[in-house]
């Protein structure tokens, strides 16, 4: 009932005596240390677009649209916009300037990503998945660090919280969305990189005809889903075979 610190070790002491605990993977210092890149050129990235769409409903409040621009251009458009607006304009060039050193450092870390990317084997190996971006496959080698870690390659996509909640009681059975449990980031990327294949990619494999059957069957947002958990099987087998994807049924059979 009362949680002290004299309580706390006790209980931990009585956990440790019955071993209720499990052993816990600490990371090594490179693994670390890119982890540490990704999260930094998300944060910059994620600050970035929060200032642009601030700059948005800003000017949206004088009935100005900004419209569908891309990254490269939005500095140009917003200025036009705000060109004969001089009270306006010094509300906005501040946040303008924020914005762009915001992208500078988010392109410095980029290009570091890419470069640490390009030296590594098991990442370029990797992207050879349709939809895996050198993003994805660094986050994806940051966080497991080993492949031994899993006894199996289905054993990766419960860890990466991509399988469905299932609630048992007697006669019922229920299943719910699932878990995500493990590391956020790594499910978002997984997610993104599936959502790719599907739409962005054009070249067909055996991968992408079996994500829309279950498309067809399922609804397009568990296929998602499905082929997110799925890409993470395959990318720890090519990690641990040392191989790479293979198109077609065929030349995996070979």
């Amino acid at each position: 009932m009362n949680k002290t610190d004299r309580n706390d070790a006790r209980g931990i002491a009585q956990m440790m005596r019955v071993h209720l605990y499990r052993p816990v993977h600490v990371k090594t210092l490179a693994s670390q240390k890119r982890r540490a890149l990704l999260t930094a050129r998300k944060l910059l990235q994620d600050k970035a677009i929060a200032i642009e769409n601030d700059i948005r409903g800003l000017l949206r409040n004088f009935g100005l649209k900004v419209g569908i621009i891309g990254a490269v251009k939005f500095q140009d458009r917003i200025r036009e916009l705000i060109a004969d607006r001089p009270d306006l304009t010094e509300i906005i060039e501040p946040l303008l300037a924020a914005r762009r050193a915001l992208r500078e450092h988010f392109v410095a870390l980029h290009q570091k990503l890419l470069a640490v990317v390009r030296d590594d084997e098991v990442c370029r190996r990797l992207m050879t998945v349709p939809g895996v971006g050198p993003v994805v496959a660094l986050a994806f080698v940051a966080t497991l660090d080993s492949p031994a870690r899993f006894r199996t390659s289905k054993a990766v996509g419960p860890a990466l919280g991509l399988t469905p909640i299932q609630h048992q009681s007697g006669e019922s059975h229920r299943v719910g969305r699932i878990s995500l449990c493990g590391d956020a980031m790594l499910r978002t990327l997984l997610v993104e990189a599936a959502q790719s294949m599907l739409t962005r990619v054009i070249k067909w494999s055996w991968l992408k005809a079996w994500a829309m059957n279950v498309a067809r069957r399922r609804g397009g947002r568990r296929a998602v889903i499905a082929l997110a958990r799925r890409l993470a099987v395959i990318l720890h087998r090519i990690w641990i075979d040392g191989g790479e994807f293979r198109w077609t049924r065929e030349a995996q059979a070979t």
